[in-house]
């Protein structure tokens, strides 16, 4: 049977010592503890009294160790060090993962939906780099990514569809006449346009309302789609949006839809990721929450979807 340690100084007596040692100062020490500066010098008191030593000499601007307090204080701080390693080892680090996706899908779906993640998958540190391009993903450090584009991507990635491109017109619900829900498709022309770099609106007007307006209706132009969506409910004009993008705001009624076409495009929503992967088990969480979420979304708006939903997650693996 191992023999019992000798006795030892208190615990606090020593992560004082430590953090006084290092700080050279009693009121710093005690900041980082979270304990009274009176506290930290009682607990020295103690531990030099115990040890039958002086640690310290108490200077009029600070503290300097004394010769004792500079040999012991290298051992006490190894000690907690291989505390501090034993410890982690018994508890899992967080699994850090890079998601890159546009800023408009990060503000309108993303983080409103991150505390559900979160909670799932608390063990999972994400870091979300938002940018219109394509991140690289070994140069960037990105594990994921969601783009909207046409398939295929390139080389060596794994691409699965999220979201179909469902493109809707929406407004602020100020903006249209008192006391009606909607206008007819050529009125559309006499309100403010918002753009965004995909440019849809003369596609949209021609395609989905059968418009071929002779005069440029008024317009506005943002450098995101996420941009032109806040505008509209501020009330400046009209936007486009993928169905997906504004669904919780219809829900609450912050905007509505002034006209019910919808045009399908075909620059689908894609969840994107290296064949081969850093981190594949979180990377696989991600992957896993972004499918079943959207798909938990997409059955929810409209349950006969579900066929055609579980076709869209087909796995299309490119080399």
């Amino acid at each position: 049977m191992p023999d019992a340690l000798p006795r030892l100084p208190p615990l606090k007596a020593l992560r004082a010592f430590e953090a006084a040692a290092r700080h050279l100062n009693f009121r710093l020490a005690a900041e980082e503890l979270n304990v009274t500066q009176g506290a930290v010098a009682q607990h020295i008191r103690g531990l030099e009294a115990d040890l039958g030593v002086k640690l310290f000499e108490r200077l009029p601007r600070g503290l300097t160790l004394t010769h004792a307090g500079h040999g012991y204080l290298p051992p006490v701080r190894r000690a907690f060090e291989l505390i501090a390693d034993a410890t982690l080892g018994l508890r899992p680090e967080p699994a850090r993962l890079t998601i890159s996706v546009t800023p408009s899908f990060a503000t309108k779906w993303l983080i409103p939906r991150l505390p559900h993640f979160v909670a799932e998958h608390p063990l999972v540190d994400l870091r979300i780099l938002a940018n219109e391009s394509l991140s690289n993903f070994q140069s960037d450090g990105v594990d994921i990514a969601v783009r909207q584009g046409r398939l295929p991507f390139g080389p060596g990635l794994v691409v699965e569809r999220l979201f179909a491109q469902h493109v809707i017109a929406v407004c602020a619900p100020a903006l249209l006449p008192a006391g009606s829900n909607g206008i007819e498709p050529a009125e559309i022309l006499s309100y403010t346009l918002l753009h965004d770099t995909h440019n849809l609106w003369p596609e949209f007007l021609e395609r989905a309302l059968g418009l071929k307006p002779l005069v440029e209706p008024r317009r506005m132009r943002f450098n995101q789609t996420g941009l032109a969506i806040e505008a509209a409910a501020a009330g400046q004009g009209i936007a486009l949006a993928s169905r997906f993008l504004v669904a919780g705001d219809l829900a609450t009624g912050r905007l509505v839809q002034p006209v019910a076409a919808v045009m399908s495009g075909g620059h689908d929503f894609y969840v994107v990721l290296p064949r081969r992967q850093r981190h594949p088990e979180p990377t696989d969480a991600v992957r896993r929450w972004l499918i079943d979420t959207a798909q938990a979304e997409a059955l929810a708006d409209n349950p006969a979807a579900q066929k055609s939903t579980a076709s869209a997650l087909a796995v299309v693996e490119t080399r």
